[in-house]
């Protein structure tokens, strides 16, 4: 059974089951623990307002060692107050006694429902029977993404394989998030294991990178959670020559990490809350690297092309709408807009095309929108989705 899990890299167990969180009975506890310790990194969200986990991850990052990560979902453990903070300490305390480690050593993370403080004797006794279900298997590395879902409806994960000085070095991911999401940063929770020797400091560098360049690109909803959390653990049982320096061997494994990244993010944009669609933007041609960011969101974000795009409209009159009134700097003489591979504006005029055609295009689970701004030459991209009845359903009657 090929493994595609985050037990896929060497040095990691996992493990996942529910203990009682969520009401509907499914997985809302996970733990992934690396028994000989790993160099760990992290990522967290830039909303002002963090949860209990977050703060006290952030904290816990710092040390030289990780040698666990314990999850939860179905409650955020966000807004609980000193409460909240006591509780995220002690799912770690817990997850540290059995393993024989310090509860500094040990990361934390939650999901779900803001202002409602967790129900601890049912993560005291779900974190016990965690433990004891730990291995190496696909199966546990599977009951672990199981445990991060909330309104996903689907696992995501990913595996890279790449070569680093004559050792095989594996980078396995999974990703939880379908709503909440917006750029800076995306990434509601991820985890990453790899089993690359690479010094920490190096790490926190390939994973900031790859998340720049991947899951802070992704945006469903304009909207950043309080629990986004992003971690990799590197446990160095590869055997490869460690990775000290910025040499061609990081190079060769911070691509791999961007690209699983990239790949999560497409796989979270699938399954985002109500979408059928995705679509990429490109912009060109921008006065600024902040202007071409800004340029990409206001597309991505704006309801009427989301809206578009969910009813396979071709209008190209809404993408145009958005990057004018996104206040980055243009060439309305130059400005020029593709659909897929059709041009439907350029140099400020529209262009004759096919609708049925570019129709076509907008309706396929994938497309790309391209706008040239005509005033200088940084580029960015982002991923965005449709926005469908399903989307106001599912938030409509997701606490209620």
């Amino acid at each position: 059974m090929t493994n595609n899990t985050i037990t896929a890299p060497k040095g990691f167990l996992a493990a996942g089951l529910p203990c009682g969180i969520k009401q509907s009975g499914k997985h809302d506890l996970g733990m992934i623990v690396c028994p000989g310790g790993a160099n760990a990194a992290a990522v967290f969200t830039t909303n002002k307002i963090q949860s209990a986990a977050v703060q006290v991850s952030k904290q816990h990052v710092n040390n030289r060692r990780i040698f666990a990560v314990v999850v939860n979902s179905g409650n955020a453990n966000a807004c609980t107050g000193s409460l909240g903070i006591k509780n995220a300490l002690k799912m770690c305390e817990k997850t540290a006694s059995l393993i024989e480690e310090n509860l500094q050593n040990v990361l934390v993370a939650s999901t779900g429902i803001i202002g409602e403080q967790l129900p601890m004797q049912k993560v005291d006794d779900g974190i016990a029977k965690t433990a004891a279900k730990l291995s190496a298997s696909p199966n546990s590395g599977m009951d672990f993404t199981k445990a991060i879902m909330t309104t996903d409806t689907k696992p995501k994960m990913s595996v890279r394989q790449v070569d680093i000085s004559g050792a095989k070095v594996t980078i396995a991911g999974t990703v939880k998030g379908a709503g909440m999401i917006a750029p800076n940063m995306a990434t509601t929770l991820c985890f990453i294991t790899t089993d690359i020797s690479i010094t920490k400091t190096l790490l926190n560098k390939a994973l900031k990178n790859a998340i720049g360049n991947s899951l802070n690109k992704l945006t469903v909803d304009g909207h950043q959670s309080t629990n986004d959390t992003a971690i990799i653990l590197a446990s160095g049982s590869s055997g490869n020559k460690p990775v000290t320096n910025q040499s061609a061997q990081y190079k060769k494994f911070s691509h791999a990490l961007t690209d699983l990244c990239d790949d999560l993010a497409r796989q979270m944009a699938h399954d985002a809350e109500g979408a059928t669609r995705i679509f990429k933007v490109i912009v060109n041609g921008a006065a600024s690297q902040n202007d071409a960011a800004k340029a990409c969101r206001a597309i991505a974000d704006y309801p009427l092309i989301k809206c578009a795009v969910h009813g396979g409209d071709p209008n190209w009159g809404r993408i145009i709408c958005a990057v004018g009134s996104s206040g980055v700097k243009l060439n309305v003489n130059k400005l020029s807009c593709k659909i897929g591979h059709v041009t439907v504006f350029h140099n400020g005029k529209p262009r004759k095309f096919d609708p049925k055609q570019v129709s076509k295009i907008v309706s396929q689970s994938e497309h790309t929108i391209s706008v040239d701004l005509g005033a200088g030459k940084k580029n960015d991209f982002c991923y965005g989705c449709d926005l469908s009845a399903e989307y106001v359903s599912i938030n409509a009657d997701y606490h209620t």
